[in-house]
């Protein structure tokens, strides 16, 4: 187990990339190519601190986007910044049960994410458990080290996609290329990148 540092405490990583978590997946044995997807407004549609099943929208082509990237060999993550949760909007359990639901639906759609990844931190957070200056949060890597830590990845053939620059430096912080998605069809704009 990988333990995040911050000057005041030591937060353990739990399955799903936090202190706590679900949707977990064995460990990969050989290299493989890994695609990073940041959450919202990447695979969903954007709405602020989104946690409920029933207000999940999906992005257009990015169920098929996964599938896709699935049937090519790519291990799917999502890595993705909750500070929902230490503002105290959301428990760790609701964005768990989101990420099981659309797991659920990716998987329906012939797709699969691997695991999900999140930071729930925030300086000056209201929930003071998570007010922490810690190293997941992006623009920080952690998020992305701790993936490339349970699993054996091939940093030349991964790449992030995520809507913000700070996906984007999260990726270069990371060793792998970042793809800012701004718009448009996700499983186009996938397959732009791979035939690149």
């Amino acid at each position: 187990m990988i333990a995040k540092k911050s000057s005041t405490r030591t937060l353990p990583f739990g399955p799903e990339g936090g202190p706590k978590g679900t949707v977990p997946s064995g460990p990969i044995t050989s290299k493989s190519k890994a695609v990073f997807f940041d959450r919202d407004g990447v695979l969903n549609v954007d709405k602020d601190y989104l946690h409920n099943i029933e207000e999940l929208e999906w992005v257009e082509g990015a169920k098929e986007a996964v599938a896709y990237l699935t049937q090519q060999g790519y291990t799917v993550f999502v890595v993705t910044n909750q500070s929902g949760i230490a503002r105290g909007y959301y428990e760790v359990e609701d964005m768990q049960r989101l990420h099981e639901h659309m797991a659920a639906e990716i998987a329906a759609a012939g797709g699969k994410i691997t695991k999900f990844y999140y930071c729930p931190h925030l300086i000056g957070a209201k929930v003071k458990e998570y007010d922490v200056d810690c190293d997941c949060r992006k623009p920080k890597p952690g998020l992305l080290y701790q993936a490339m830590a349970e699993y054996a990845i091939d940093k030349d053939k991964s790449f992030l996609v995520g809507d913000k620059q700070r996906d984007i430096e999260s990726a270069a912080a990371a060793g792998i290329k970042g793809y800012l998605y701004e718009s448009g069809n996700l499983l186009e704009f996938v397959k732009k990148i791979i035939s690149c």
